[in-house]
């Protein structure tokens, strides 16, 4: 199987988050597949992919660097469609928003790994949350356009892998495919206990600062609750944060790997307040015996086992969910749970796991 002509087709690569640590690891399995992006920052690129063929499309001229893509978004669709795959045995997409649109031999082979069907494409109240593409009429208006051609390449699939049970049922309602979940690698051999650290009286958020997570409810609900909330990260919703917390909050801003590990160890929870497709970072504390309180809607529902390696806060009607996670604040004791257990259901999610099922998948398409 390793022996197959493979090429892997990402969005993007402007900066490292979990879907390039998910072609990270497609490549481990296939070291000698072409991976395909429309543009690429190679400071963005995770170590595994450091020697790897990486190719951009056309739009790399009028790339900038960095994080900023936005402006090349109407354009993207084009650039994916006239990839060229060359003379391939199979094709693997690690999609998010265009990957699916790629052009393909026709008996060849195509799984698409989707991280979600874009957001932003689908569901309204999601794509209230995406910025960077003009005003919120004009990424309503480019959605429009994108519906049938989205669905359309959903269909190209010989089989869908979901990164959680949360995307799988946005793959259904939204594409009417149906998808096997495997869930994204986490790297749990970085992230690991230390039983000589003791647990401190404080809680922790990680992440980016973004308002599709909503920091700001964990910053607000640790005030109502009274207890101290430590937020490692950086983002646009910084300012929100410190105003909805106010002196029980303590942001430290961006913090290096070691840092973060410190921090995972020593908490006595990691709060997770955001409905995500899956979240790491959530896997991550617990890898490294940390309990997790997180809302009980989106990808927390796969990472976390309520009452074994954390707690799921039923969802509230909106606006009351400050108080129902500051009532589980206030009341949350860590030594109800066993950090052994915590950690070995992290490792489920380990990078070896995601191989193993990618393999599996492929093996499917082939008998």
């Amino acid at each position: 199987m390793r022996d197959l002509r493979v090429a892997i087709v990402h969005e993007r690569f402007t900066e490292t988050g979990g879907s390039e640590r998910v072609v990270e690891q497609m490549h481990a399995i296939w070291p000698h597949a072409t991976v395909h992006a429309a543009v690429v920052d190679h400071s963005a690129l995770p170590p595994g992919l450091a020697d790897a063929d990486v190719q951009p499309t056309g739009l790399q001229r009028m790339y900038r660097g960095g994080p900023g893509y936005a402006h090349l978004l109407p354009l993207l669709p084009w650039a994916m469609a006239h990839i060229d795959v060359g003379d391939v045995d199979l094709v693997v997409t690690s999609h998010h928003a265009f990957a699916n649109r790629v052009s393909v031999p026709e008996q060849c082979l195509v799984l698409s790994y989707t991280h979600t069907p874009a957001r932003w494409i689908w569901d309204r109240r999601l794509r209230a949350y995406e910025g960077g593409f003009g005003s919120q009429f004009g990424l309503a208006a480019f959605a429009a356009t994108q519906r049938k051609a989205d669905r359309r390449a959903a269909q190209r699939p010989d089989a869908i892998l979901a990164n959680s049970t949360h995307v799988a049922n946005r793959v259904e309602r939204w594409w009417g495919r149906s998808s096997t979940v495997l869930h994204p690698p986490v790297d749990v051999s970085r992230f690991t206990p230390d039983p000589s650290v003791t647990r401190e009286d404080f809680f922790l958020l990680a992440g980016r600062l973004v308002p599709y997570k909503r920091p700001e409810v964990a910053a607000a609900a640790a005030r109502h609750a009274g207890v101290k909330l430590v937020v490692a990260g950086e983002g646009r919703s910084k300012g929100a944060v410190i105003d909805a917390g106010g002196s029980h909050v303590e942001v430290l801003g961006g913090v290096d790997d070691s840092t973060l590990l410190d921090l995972f160890r020593r908490c006595k929870a990691l709060v997770f307040p955001g409905e995500e497709d899956f979240g790491i970072v959530p896997v991550e504390a617990q890898a490294c015996g940390a309990p997790v309180i997180a809302l009980g809607v989106g990808g927390a529902l796969d990472s976390v086992i309520d009452g074994v390696s954390g707690c799921l806060v039923p969802p509230a009607q909106p606006g009351g969910e400050v108080a129902a996670l500051a009532r589980h604040l206030a009341t949350f004791d860590s030594g109800l749970y066993d950090p052994g257990a915590i950690r070995q259901h992290a490792e489920k999610f380990s990078p070896e796991n995601f191989r193993a099922g990618m393999l599996r998948a492929v093996e499917g398409l082939r008998t």
